[in-house]
């Protein structure tokens, strides 16, 4: 089982796939991909938890009704079944997405903890 993915070789599997998204790693409840949206977003709320880390470029980030703008080293959190969708994107926008946890989300209270 292959444990590191380089963003080059993750981009590259993109390229190969033909797809908005590719499947990096399966393990348990957890599913990694490399998600590098085209010109219409079709995003959906998902049935998992889910992180967003921007890998590359920058676009605005519509969550719950707010938007914020993120770019390449954000972190982003979204609870499973909310609505979000990334807007504006640059054209070199891409960011890994790590689904987990059970249908539903976890049971439990977001806390911020140390960053304000």
């Amino acid at each position: 089982m292959q444990n590191k993915f380089s963003l080059a070789a993750a981009q590259e599997a993109l390229k190969q796939s033909g797809q908005e998204f590719t499947l990096l790693l399966e393990h348990g409840t957890l599913a990694v991909e490399l998600y590098q949206p085209h010109e219409t977003v079709k995003q959906t709320p998902h049935e998992q938890d889910e992180v967003y880390v921007i890998a590359t470029g920058e676009s605005k980030f519509f969550l719950s009704g707010e938007t914020s703008q993120v770019r390449a080293g954000d972190f982003l959190f979204v609870p499973a079944a909310a609505e979000h969708r990334f807007l504006n994107f640059s054209p070199d926008f891409s960011t890994w997405v790590l689904f987990y946890g059970p249908k539903g989300g976890e049971n439990g209270i977001v806390k911020k903890v140390a960053i304000p």
